[in-house]
């Protein structure tokens, strides 16, 4: 028998997120410096769920608060060997490949500020990640204005010349 549950993220708009799926127990070290190395000053809390031994929820972070929202997330999620990362002072596109060259992190499902569901699916052994549903649907094709309002953006925040 199979369950399958959506699974919403707990989140501020600021809070910036990367969930993803691991190996090892290493992960959790990793991650951290993986963190502290890519953007100086981010403040972020990360939780990694361990699938064998005594299978506990293993956490980190440089911040109280989102290390305790990173672990009430992940034990939410109850997914063997996945992970989570939330985060604020950075954008996900300044740290998802350095977590993605992690040598023990196999996917990243998302990396986003955007509303977070989480597709799980629930056997009798445990629960695993199917996949997520990251932000929302599509309102229509983009217009002129809207590619050079997206053209202006990407030059503000300095990702664009």
């Amino acid at each position: 028998m199979v369950s399958i549950d959506a699974i919403r993220i707990d989140k501020d708009e600021e809070t910036q997120v990367v969930i993803g799926h691991a190996s090892f127990i290493k992960t959790v070290e990793d991650l951290y410096e993986c963190m502290t190395e890519s953007v100086p000053g981010v403040k972020f809390g990360l939780a990694f769920a361990e699938a064998s031994g005594p299978c506990l929820i293993r956490s980190d972070g440089n911040n109280d608060e989102l290390i305790a929202l990173a672990r009430k997330n992940m034990a939410a999620l109850a997914a063997g060997h996945s992970f989570i990362v939330l985060f604020k002072g950075a954008y996900p596109i300044n740290v998802v490949n350095a977590i993605k060259s992690i040598s023990e992190v196999q996917v990243v499902h998302c990396a986003t500020s955007n509303p977070v569901e989480v597709i799980i699916a629930g056997t009798e052994q445990g629960n695993g990640i199917l996949g997520v549903i990251d932000g929302r649907t599509p309102n229509g094709f983009e217009s002129r204005e809207d590619e050079e309002a997206r053209h202006a953006l990407l030059r503000k925040l300095g990702y664009k010349r």
